[in-house]
């Protein structure tokens, strides 16, 4: 990602958009910079080297997916961040959009402190793409291949189990409330249960083993050194 102020593109036709992200993202202080067409969007992106582009799956001029792998296929923009920001919300719209190389696909409505709270978790999950860490425990964590390493044994993690180990593997023996990872990782989406939190620990604990995430009965998680 590019260094100092962050850049994010919106691209939407729909002016109303813009303004409801504007007034969402304030507190980010972040360079922004509004499309209505993609295809200008993505010329422009070239010159801004955004860290986040922000746009809808649906466009009259052209398809949200196919303008997601043009960023994906661009060595300038590969890496970055790419959220769906979209009235879609058919489950094969958003296996599309994540295969298509989405980082985060975000419903339409939205309030706009779930929207602050989901770019914000977004922009601080993926700061440094290319970290590679040092093991702990025998494990790593190589951020731009968006692999786990158990000793020789490479891990390819579902999205969201990822982004869990990541949030407690860089921030070793500190504990996370329930209520961090849910921001942290899900940027608060509503719905969630305290039981998809333990779905998730518990199905890491099985690939990476039970003694490297202890529970803090009554207040969360974190991983040993």
């Amino acid at each position: 990602m590019a260094a100092g102020k962050t850049k994010i593109v919106v691209i939407d036709s729909d002016v109303r958009v813009h303004e409801f992200i504007r007034q969402s993202l304030q507190a980010l202080h972040a360079e922004l910079h509004f499309f209505s067409s993609p295809r200008t969007g993505l010329d422009h992106s070239l010159q801004i080297a955004p860290n986040l582009v922000i746009m809808d799956i649906l466009n009259p001029e052209m398809d949200g997916i196919e303008i997601c792998s043009e960023y994906r296929g661009s060595e300038q923009l590969k890496d970055t961040l790419i959220a769906f920001f979209t009235t879609r919300n058919e489950d094969y719209s958003q296996i599309a959009g994540f295969n298509a190389g989405a980082d985060d696909y975000i419903l339409k409505p939205c309030r706009n402190q779930i929207f602050y709270s989901r770019v914000k978790a977004l922009l601080r999950r993926f700061k440094v793409r290319t970290e590679t860490s040092r093991p702990l425990n025998g494990i790593a964590i190589d951020r731009e291949r968006y692999v786990v390493k158990k000793g020789t044994q490479e891990l390819l993690l579902p999205r969201k189990e990822f982004e869990l180990m990541s949030l407690l593997f860089f921030s070793p023996r500190k504990v996370f409330t329930r209520k961090e990872i849910y921001n942290e990782v899900w940027g608060g989406e509503m719905g969630l249960s305290n039981r998809t939190i333990d779905v998730h620990i518990r199905k890491l604990r099985e690939k990476i083993g039970e003694d490297c995430i202890t529970t803090v009965k009554g207040i969360g998680y974190r991983f040993e050194r």
